[in-house]
């Protein structure tokens, strides 16, 4: 789909903050609600606004500690093993990569003592991956939702 700066222009209001009114939008970006509302539509309809979400701290509901994993994976394996990792609840992000890893983990926990039970009592019980490496997240220095608009 091409997107034109009108477009742009309601994706990053929305980006900043899906909670915006489409009158406010459409104040913002001098248009119609209704002209806003059926680009929103359509841009929904087109697959490029996926959804709308609560941006959530992780620490403020218990989840003091993340992680970045790496793992390699088996050659003729990782369908099962990535349908396997999905179904952990610490898993928030699951990413086929080149380099040295096959798939990078985002991954969060209670505290340390949880993260290890992730690491050693679910995803390390599964079969196919071969090698893994944990590096613990100590701060998120900037963080910005979605990608450049």
């Amino acid at each position: 789909m091409e997107l034109d700066e009108t477009d742009r222009a309601i994706l990053r209001i929305l980006q900043e903050d899906a909670r915006t009114p489409f009158s406010e939008v459409a104040r913002r970006i001098d248009m119609s609600s209704a002209t806003v509302h059926d680009r929103v539509s359509r841009l929904e309809d087109a697959g490029v606004i996926r959804g709308y979400h609560a941006d959530i701290d992780p620490k403020a509901v218990g989840y003091g500690v993340g992680a970045l994993v790496g793992l390699r994976v088996e050659q003729g394996r990782e369908e099962d093993a990535l349908d396997r990792l999905r179904g952990i609840d610490g898993v928030r992000e699951i990413h086929l990569t080149t380099g040295e890893w096959d798939v990078m983990l985002r991954v969060v926990a209670a505290d340390t003592d949880r993260l290890r039970e992730l690491m050693f009592d679910q995803i390390a019980d599964i079969e196919g991956f071969s090698r893994s490496q944990t590096m613990v997240i100590l701060d998120t220095d900037y963080e910005q939702p979605g990608p450049p608009l």
